[in-house]
């Protein structure tokens, strides 16, 4: 069995010697652009060599994140930093977009790309998908339970799994919060999140913070995740500090190597940084009221100065964390030879300037030669096995094999630094001619079959895969075109879900929507016909052009897209955009409503909660996940009707039972045009 992976974040590179030196076997970073961790302070083109160069010399790995979705204006920006990477010889790119992908596979091809948690992956077919797609990892949802990330791990072996094992959890799924750029326009999918979950909100009047999780801390079960076949086990953190990175690779050492987490690492990781404790809810399937938290006083205050010293005492100095071989040859008449070997591979030969000389006194004996060869400093290697071979009375200076050592030494670390010498293609970015659509196309989509009669009029009326069977088969006998919406959140229900398509699909139906990588994947497998929703994060062209080799039918545009924006998007694939519909601006594993105390029992689906400022959020949950909703429904379907360069409109009804009762297509678009609050969203102002 493999042993797991320690990965360490590093927002700067203080954090990157802390964690090297704590016993760190990865670390992950980012560059000046493109980070999910734009405050970090991040790596310039310098810095992230010096980083890479540090980290090869010591036998560890480098990942840097491309984590962010990127516009077409950005595309050449985007290929310059994955050029950066490969000559910095960083050990793999961290990507959010399958467009960005396409870039690094021709100008990289070599280069390793793991899929990012913004990628939202949490099923065996987002697995399957990207390993399909050429990706060597995944970076799990953190709302995956051990049975469902052991599911993932059997139903595809071939890709590494990563898992976040300690740090702060998000109330969202990572990749699906559209809560700061709705209300700010600091998207989260741009690594500007204003953490807009951390501030109050209120469940029924009740007080408290019911999108504020505890940070998540499973570092005690990372043997077992060892034995499910995950890969590594990674700590969330670019924002915090060196001491706090420190912290937690040595409790995360301390549980992989011996099992266990000493008092002393444990008080210092909890002190370092927590939100009222940690949890493990997600892992243990134990979601509830437990969960929640927020940083109160106390927690800021348990990071003293003392602690933060004691900390940095622990990785003042070099660690010896390299083991080489030795091998030492001192002949009569010849000079001094030294071989360095690295359970890297690499094997260097240095030979002395000084001649071996008979001795005339005391020859040099084998055990005093050893003795000082042992001698590295403050390298980080440490010579575990010295092989000497001497000359019967042969004489040399003790100057002169400390000379020689530290030439070797120093020359293996030089070979350490370039350890792939990737190859790197040209490749010139697009200047992509606007898409012009050749019809217009009108979608609706609900959450249940109480679909008014008008709508039969529509191109497609998706409903969720939860109707029953025979409620879709009425509604296709009234002439209505029907389409199923995959949930967002599959998690552990990928089977079930292929179980009722099926039934579908016996009815006739062959469109699916698919909100993400795994519905792609198994609706294509069903053959099926796919329409991306805006889910899948598609913001530019390459994003398109993939999903079309891929087999897409027409996709739905992220609404984090200006009107500008879309219009010069290029590509053959249909687009369209939500020109009406209360966005979803989290999907959540977590109920708000059990921040409040309230079971499943008593949920009933539904609730409502209010901010500091005393605006309503309706939320819809599923019992696997909830869907949180902005206060205003958003339109945009001037824009949609008149656009040359998008082929269809959704109308996205989520509150139609009680708000949106509208029975025909022209009563409502007459209607919604012209009373009640609303809102153009992002389409006008966008985000950064």
């Amino acid at each position: 069995m493999k042993k797991i992976e320690i990965l360490a974040p590093c927002g700067g590179y203080d954090s990157v010697t802390a964690a090297v030196r704590s016993g760190a076997d990865a670390v992950y970073l980012g560059a000046k652009e493109f980070s999910a961790r734009a405050g970090a302070a991040n790596f310039d083109d310098d810095e992230l060599r010096q980083a890479v160069d540090y980290c090869h010399i010591r036998g560890v790995k480098v990942y840097l994140t491309l984590n962010t979705v990127i516009f077409d204006s950005e595309l050449e920006k985007a290929k310059n930093v994955i050029i950066l990477a490969a000559r910095a010889q960083v050990d793999a790119l961290i990507i959010q977009n399958m467009g960005v992908a396409e870039i690094a596979k021709k100008v990289a091809p070599e280069l390793a790309l793991h899929a990012s948690t913004q990628m939202s992956v949490h099923s065996p077919g987002g697995a399957r998908l990207l390993y399909e797609q050429g990706f060597k990892r995944v970076v799990l949802a953190r709302e995956l339970s051990k049975s469902e990330i052991k599911e993932i791990a059997e139903a595809c072996p071939e890709i590494e799994l990563e898992v976040f094992v300690h740090g702060a959890l998000c109330m969202s799924v990572s990749g699906q919060c559209y809560f700061s750029a709705v209300i700010g326009s600091r998207s989260g999918n741009r690594g500007r999140c204003a953490q807009t979950c951390r501030l109050p909100f209120s469940v029924d009047g009740s007080g408290g913070y019911a999108l504020s999780l505890k940070d998540s801390s499973i570092i005690d079960y990372i043997r077992e995740l060892e034995e499910i076949g995950v890969a590594s086990a990674k700590i969330e953190g670019r924002l915090k500090r060196p001491e706090y990175v420190s912290a937690a690779v040595k409790a995360c050492a301390q549980s992989r190597d011996e099992g266990m987490i000493d008092e002393k690492t444990r008080a210092q990781l909890t002190s370092v940084f927590s939100r009222t404790g940690f949890t493990d809810g997600y892992y243990t399937s134990k979601r509830g009221y437990e969960m929640f938290g927020y940083r109160k006083k106390e927690d800021v205050v348990s990071a003293t100065s003392k602690l933060l010293a004691e900390i940095r005492s622990g990785y003042k100095d070099e660690a010896k964390r390299v083991n080489v071989k030795a091998d030492f040859t001192a002949e009569t008449g010849k000079n001094a030879a030294l071989k360095i070997t690295g359970e890297n591979g690499i094997s260097i030969s240095v030979n002395s300037d000084f001649i071996c000389e008979k001795a005339i006194n005391r020859p040099l004996d084998s055990e005093k030669a050893a003795k000082q060869l042992i001698k590295t400093g403050g390298t980080p290697y440490n010579i575990t096995e010295c092989n000497i071979n001497l000359d019967k009375d042969v004489s040399l200076p003790f100057s002169a094999i400390n000379r020689i050592r530290r030439e070797a030494l120093d020359a293996f670390a030089e070979a350490s630094k370039d350890v792939h010498n990737y190859k790197i293609n040209n490749m010139e970015i697009e200047d992509f001619a606007p898409h012009k659509a050749e019809q217009k196309k009108l979608y609706a989509r609900f959450t249940s079959a109480a679909i008014g009669t008008g709508f039969a009029k529509a191109d497609l009326c998706f409903v969720p895969i939860d109707c029953e069977v025979n409620e879709v088969k009425s509604l296709i006998d009234n002439g209505f075109k029907i389409g199923i919406e995959i949930p967002r959140a599959i998690f552990s229900r990928e089977r079930r879900i292929a179980e009722k398509l099926k039934k579908f699909t016996e009815l006739g139906v062959k469109d699916v929507l698919c909100n993400n990588l795994g519905a792609v994947y198994f609706a294509k497998k069903l053959g099926l016909s796919i329409h991306g929703g805006f889910g899948l994060n598609f913001t530019n062209t390459l994003d398109l052009i993939w999903a079309e080799k891929y087999g897409f039918a027409d996709t739905e545009l992220s609404f984090e897209l200006k009107n500008s924006q879309i219009s010069s998007l290029g590509g053959k694939l249909p687009r369209g955009i939500i020109s009406y519909g209360y966005l979803p601006v989290m999907l959540t594993r977590n109920c708000p409503n059990k921040s409040a105390g309230i079971s499943c029992k008593n949920c009933q689906g539904s609730g409502k909660m209010q901010d500091r400022l005393g605006k309503t959020f309706i939320f819809y949950c599923d019992g696997c996940a909830c869907e949180v909703l902005n206060t205003l429904p958003v339109e945009n379907i001037e824009f949609a009707e008149s656009s040359e360069n998008t082929d269809f409109e959704t109308l996205r009804f989520s509150v139609e039972n009680f708000v949106e009762n509208v029975e025909n297509i022209n009563e409502f678009l007459s209607h919604s045009l012209n009373s009640g609050q609303k809102t153009h969203g992002l389409y006008l102002r966008g985000v950064r």
